[in-house]
């Protein structure tokens, strides 16, 4: 689904993801880790198609160099972390602004299907009721849940997140990753999810992708490169004792 081959990517001339090779399977959830700094944003960004890169990234069969804005926008979403810089649009205008890949129309009359689509993802995420809303009324948790509505509303392949429950409260942190688990096995999508909890990756399930220096590290199941000893050397921390004591404190 998503294959990426010797890719570099950076700024202002310099690499901060250096020849990345990596193939990303249709049902597959993968959780990418590693400290600030390792590129891991950088990687997402690149797969977006927002940050110019050497080497290639296909979609499928086909180059997304040979794609336009659009037609990436219609196969991959990315959900950043907020920014602060947004328009006082309603919640559902917001959300709407994800179907621009599929009808074109930014801000034109969407039609009953888009309508609907909106409406369902506003379901999803716990919203529906505040639709008429501005979103600068609302609280980073619930801006967080507008802006991951929009990205469902692209309806993509490939959805990237990088650290999606940024602002979200542990109840909606929980639903999120449990959803996002079982979106991908849905008409053989695919998430790509940059995470620091090490919890919520495993949460998540699937993959996992460590990273470290612009490198890819290790690359295998999540619950096998937790428990191993890189992210020790990775992190320069006992992780698996630092998950324990977390673990222990929930016990007593």
């Amino acid at each position: 689904m998503l294959t990426l081959s010797e890719v570099c990517a950076g700024y202002g001339g310099e690499d901060v993801i250096k020849n990345i090779n990596l193939h990303v399977y249709a049902g597959e959830n993968l959780s990418i880790i590693g400290p600030n700094g390792c590129g891991k944003t950088t990687l997402l960004r690149a797969v977006a198609g927002i940050l110019p890169f050497r080497g290639e990234i296909k979609i499928g069969e086909r180059s997304i160099r040979m794609m336009n804005r659009r037609e990436i926008a219609a196969k991959v979403a990315m959900l950043s972390q907020i920014s602060g810089v947004y328009f006082s649009y309603t919640v559902f205008d917001t959300v709407m602004m994800g179907r621009y890949a599929h009808n074109g129309t930014l801000l034109g009359l969407p039609n009953a299907e888009d309508k609907a689509i909106v409406t369902r993802c506003l379901e999803t995420v716990g919203l529906l009721s505040e639709k008429d809303r501005a979103i600068t009324e609302l609280s980073g948790g619930m801006l967080q849940r507008v802006f991951l509505a929009r990205t469902l509303a692209q309806q993509p392949q490939i959805l990237l997140l990088d650290e999606p429950t940024n602002h979200l409260d542990l109840k909606y942190q929980a639903e999120l990753i449990d959803y996002l688990s079982g979106w991908a096995q849905e008409e053989g999508r695919a998430v790509v999810g940059v995470f620091h909890d090490i919890n919520l990756a495993l949460r998540l399930g699937g993959s996992m992708m460590v990273m470290q220096d612009g490198q890819i590290m290790a690359l295998g199941k999540a619950d096998e490169i937790a428990t191993g000893g890189l992210l020790n050397r990775v992190y320069e921390m006992d992780v698996a004792q630092y998950m324990r004591r977390g673990m222990a404190i929930w016990q007593r």
